[in-house]
C-alpha cells in the first residue's frame, strides 16, 4: 500500500482507524451516504419544522382562524392586506379579539394542526423536503467533506495556525453552493408549511403546482417579463444564505473540535458505538448552538418566502426585513419560533451527521477489508 493508504488504515488492526481521514471515499459514495441520512432526518423533525414555520408566519400576520381569513384573504397578497386590516393588526399585537386565536407555542400548534387540519399536516410539506433534503445534502456534506480534507491538507503544510478555522470556511462555502442550488425546493416547502388549506375538500397544491404559482404572481403577454418572472424562485435567496452560512459555519466549527474531542476520550479505534455516541453527540450540541445565534434570520428569511406581493417581496433585503421584525415584536419577533427551530437542528444535526458517518465507516471497513485481503 502507500503512504496514503497506510495513514488511512492500522493494518495491525481489527478495524479502521475512526479519527483518519477518509480521503479514499469519492463523491459518489459520500453522496450516498448524505442522502441515506436526508431522508432519515426529513421524516423525524418535519413536524418541527411545521410548527416553527407556522409561528413565524403567525409573527409575520398570517391568520390561523377562519374569522381572520374572511377579513385578511380576501386577495392573493398576505402582509398589505393584513397591515390595512385592524382585526389582523390587533391579532398581530396580540390583543384580545376575535383573531387573537393564536398559537401559543409547539405544542399548541401540534394540538391544533391535528384537531383542524388532521394529523397527516404535521408532515405537510414533507416530500418537499425530501425533495429538497436529497440534493441539498447530497451536495453540501461531500463537498464539505472534500473541501475540509483538502484544505486541511494545505494549511497543515504551509500554515498550521489556520487549520482550526478550516472546518469554518469548509461549512460556509459547502453550504453556499448547496443552498444557491436547491433554494426554489425550499421556498416551496416553506409556502407549503406556511399556509392553511383555505377550501375544504381539495387537495393542497404541491411543489410543482406552488412553484407556479410563484412564477404565475406577475400577468403579462410579454415573454421577456414571463423569463423574468422566473426570478421569484428565488425570492429571499439573500436572507436563506445569510441564515444557513453562518449557521453551517458555527455548526461546524463548534462540531468537528467537539467530536474529536470525544472520540480522543474514548477510542482511536472506530466502532458503532464510538461513532453514534460521538456524532450525535457533537452534532446535536453544535446544531443546538448554531440554531440559537442564527434564528433571527432564519425569522426574516420565512417572512421574505411567506410574502405574496411580487412587487413588494422584490424590493424586500433582509436588513429591512430584521428592521420590520424588530419594530413589530422586538425580541421577542426575531426569535419567533426559536423553541421547534432549536428542537429540531440539534436532533436534525446529530441525525444527519451521524448516518453519514456510519454509512462512510461501513464503506471505509468494507474497503480495508479488501485491501487486507490482497497482502
Amino acid at each position: 500500500m502507500n503512504n496514503k493508504e497506510e495513514n488511512q488504515y492500522d493494518l495491525n488492526s481489527k478495524q479502521p482507524n475512526l479519527v483518519a481521514r477518509d480521503v479514499t471515499l469519492g463523491f459518489g459514495e459520500r453522496a450516498f451516504s448524505a442522502a441515506g441520512a436526508a431522508v432519515l432526518s426529513a421524516v423525524l423533525v418535519n413536524p418541527l419544522d411545521v410548527a416553527k414555520t407556522r409561528l413565524q408566519a403567525q409573527a409575520a400576520g398570517v391568520p390561523y382562524n377562519d374569522q381572520c381569513r374572511t377579513s385578511c384573504f380576501e386577495s392573493n397578497t398576505m402582509l398589505p392586506d393584513m397591515r390595512s386590516s385592524p382585526s389582523c393588526t390587533r391579532a398581530v399585537t396580540g390583543s384580545e379579539s376575535e383573531c387573537a386565536l393564536r398559537y401559543k407555542g409547539t405544542f399548541d400548534v401540534f394540538y391544533k394542526v391535528t384537531q383542524q387540519e388532521g394529523i397527516a399536516r404535521l408532515w405537510r410539506g414533507t416530500y418537499a423536503s425530501l425533495a429538497l433534503a436529497i440534493p441539498t445534502v447530497g451536495i453540501y456534506l461531500p463537498c464539505y467533506d472534500i473541501l475540509r480534507n483538502s484544505l486541511e491538507e494545505l494549511t497543515s503544510r504551509n500554515s498550521p495556525s489556520l487549520t482550526p478555522y478550516v472546518p469554518l470556511v469548509s461549512g460556509a462555502v459547502a453550504r453556499s453552493l448547496a443552498c444557491i442550488t436547491c433554494y426554489p425546493i425550499e421556498l416551496a416547502r416553506t409556502r407549503m408549511q406556511a399556509f392553511k388549506d383555505t377550501q375544504a375538500g381539495v387537495k393542497p397544491p404541491g411543489v410543482c403546482k406552488t412553484l407556479v404559482g410563484v412564477i404565475s404572481q406577475v400577468r403579462t403577454t410579454n415573454n421577456l417579463q414571463r423569463l423574468q418572472n422566473y426570478r421569484y424562485l428565488w425570492t429571499g435567496l439573500g436572507a436563506q444564505i445569510a441564515r444557513d452560512v453562518p449557521f453551517s459555519a458555527i455548526c461546524w466549527s463548534t462540531l468537528e473540535p467537539l467530536r474529536r474531542r470525544i472520540i480522543s476520550l474514548v477510542s482511536d479505534q472506530a466502532s458503532i458505538a464510538t461513532i453514534l455516541g460521538a456524532n450525535f453527540s457533537a452534532g446535536f450540541v453544535a446544531g443546538s448552538i448554531a440554531a440559537v445565534v442564527t434564528c433571527p434570520l432564519d425569522v426574516a428569511k420565512t417572512r421574505r418566502q411567506i410574502e405574496k406581493d411580487s412587487s413588494r417581496a422584490s424590493k424586500m433585503t433582509t436588513k429591512h426585513t430584521l428592521a420590520e421584525i424588530w419594530s413589530d415584536g422586538g425580541i421577542k419577533g426575531l426569535f419567533a419560533g426559536a423553541g421547534p427551530r432549536v428542537a429540531r437542528a440539534g436532533p436534525s444535526v446529530g441525525i444527519v451527521v451521524t448516518f453519514y458517518e456510519v454509512v462512510k465507516y461501513a464503506l471505509r471497513r468494507r474497503s480495508w477489508s479488501k485491501d487486507r485481503d490482497t497482502l
